[in-house]
């Protein structure tokens, strides 16, 4: 049966990412040490090709497509912008506990909590699903067999979490940045079930061999990168308020 691939990437660093602020609508460009590890990575590691480059409008997104797919002119998809972190937007996890008890209570119990003045976490899953919807419905409509989607971190992991199979939770998705996963829809599986096959991580160690492109394995990588960078006693807390999804 037929398939489509479409790999989903995040950005590149920020300097908002090296500075550990909540980075959602502030529109930054990579850093130095981003653009020069986005360069590093596509010289060693080899990148899926694509027909098609979709991406975030924000800057870190349409320059990390620009370094990984120069021949390709991104598409901008508006909902794929990153959240909202409201008053929370641009300070650090120290600031904010001086100055936010709600921000102590999400960090401490794991509450649901909406940042001052920002999105709410069920509304930006909710747009960046319906946006990759989108995305697939428009690569079967137009028999577009292979894409690529530069994204931010929370973004990646709300579509693995939502559409992803093997099944797993939202911060077993959490990947590094200019990293992401591969996708295999089966366009009979996708309009009975709208699930999707997780069956590599990129960017692969030279070529991979059959083993490396199980979806087992990709789950695994997900879980390893997830428990290094959060620990277990984060996996429940909600989604989008996380200055590493950025």
């Amino acid at each position: 049966m037929q398939s489509y691939l479409i790999h989903l990437i995040r950005h590149g660093l920020t300097a908002g990412n090296l500075e550990g602020r909540y980075i959602g609508s502030t529109d930054l460009p990579l850093c130095e040490e981003g653009e020069r590890q986005l360069k590093e990575l596509r010289k060693h590691h080899p990148y899926p090709e694509a027909e098609v480059c979709y991406s975030s409008p924000m800057q870190r997104c349409l320059q990390t497509a620009g370094l990984l797919y120069p021949d390709l002119t991104p598409q901008v998809i508006t909902d794929f912008r990153e959240t909202d972190f409201g008053a929370w937007e641009n300070k650090t996890a120290k600031e904010l506990a001086a100055e936010d008890p709600s921000f102590v209570e999400w960090m401490e119990g794991g509450k649901a909590v909406t940042p001052p003045g920002g999105e709410n976490g069920g509304w930006f899953m909710q747009r960046t699903c319906a946006a990759f919807e989108d995305l697939v419905d428009g690569m079967l409509r137009t028999d577009t067999h292979t894409a690529v989607a530069i994204l931010h971190g929370g973004s990646i992991m709300s579509i693995m979490a939502a559409y992803a199979l093997p099944r797993a939770k939202f911060y077993d998705w959490l990947t590094q940045p200019g990293c992401g996963y591969s996708l295999r829809i089966t366009p009979g599986l996708w309009m009975r079930s709208m699930v999707v096959e997780a069956y590599q991580t990129i960017p692969m160690e030279g070529k991979p061999t059959q083993d490396e492109q199980t979806a087992h394995l990709v789950l695994d990588a997900a879980r390893a990168a997830a428990d290094h960078l959060y620990g277990e006693e984060k996996t429940d807390k909600e989604p989008t308020n996380d200055k590493n999804q950025a």
